[in-house]
């Protein structure tokens, strides 16, 4: 597993298992950056994204359109795909997101998932997420091959060098799987997942909503009101003087 620091004490982390050409995902994140922003304890949360493939079956190195493999995935004609990802666009656009995903590619997102666990280390997961996911879905750029993961690295501040050597001797590569195996044990089927603290999860892009009250709870189990024995005062609607 990438090293992390351990959670402080009264600190909340959430996991979210993701994939990088996940649309619902990108749709999850922008909604737990809603819930975020209305929460009033936002610099004392800790959100790791923990890597979850969804299609590892795809030989690295391989690309291929989108809506053709989906239809033929699912047994669906093409109309009936692009139907359903007009759907997915229509709610990502009401996050704020511009999809095109009947003309999207699809790809083993290993490399993708590698990176991130190097980001982690330099304290730039969020960034390097955010970077990736708007890279393949915004503006059609590969997030599949070593150049491309490279160029894109460097633009959110790590390290070009580092990064091609980290991507070429696979040093992340059991973290990945060792985050596909905790999902896996923790009940995830899909993705987006979130787990906040290791006791409350909830599958796929949930509502900002829901993801507050999660956190809401969270933090009242790490932070919880210590009082002093009573003194005199008044009840109800009632006062005694």
């Amino acid at each position: 597993m990438t090293r992390l620091p351990p959670r402080l004490t009264g600190v909340v982390r959430i996991e979210v298992w993701s994939d990088v050409v996940c649309p619902w995902c990108y749709i999850g994140k922008r909604r737990l950056e809603t819930a975020l922003e209305r929460f009033p304890h936002r610099d004392q949360v800790e959100v790791v994204w923990r890597s979850y493939q969804l299609d590892p079956s795809i030989p690295e190195g391989e690309t291929h359109p989108t809506l053709p493999a989906l239809a033929a995935k699912y047994g669906r004609s093409v109309e009936d795909v692009r139907a359903m990802m007009r759907h997915v666009e229509e709610t990502a656009a009401a996050e704020g997101l511009h999809y095109d995903l009947a003309d999207g590619t699809s790809g083993n997102t290993l490399l993708a998932h590698e990176l991130l666990h190097l980001a982690a280390e330099h304290g730039l997961q969020g960034r390097v997420k955010e970077r990736l996911l708007h890279a393949h879905f915004e503006e059609a750029r590969s997030v599949f091959d070593v150049d491309s993961l490279v160029a894109l690295a460097v633009e959110v501040g790590l390290d070009g060098a580092e990064v091609r050597a980290a991507l070429g001797d696979s040093r992340y590569r059991p973290a990945v799987h060792a985050d596909v195996r905790t999902a896996q044990a923790l009940g995830a089927t899909g993705v987006p997942f979130f787990v906040v603290d290791r006791k409350y999860g909830a599958a796929g892009a949930q509502p900002a909503d829901l993801l507050l009250q999660l956190l809401e709870r969270a933090w009242a189990e790490a932070n919880p009101l210590v009082t002093v024995p009573a003194a005199e005062g008044c009840a109800d609607d009632s006062c005694a003087v």
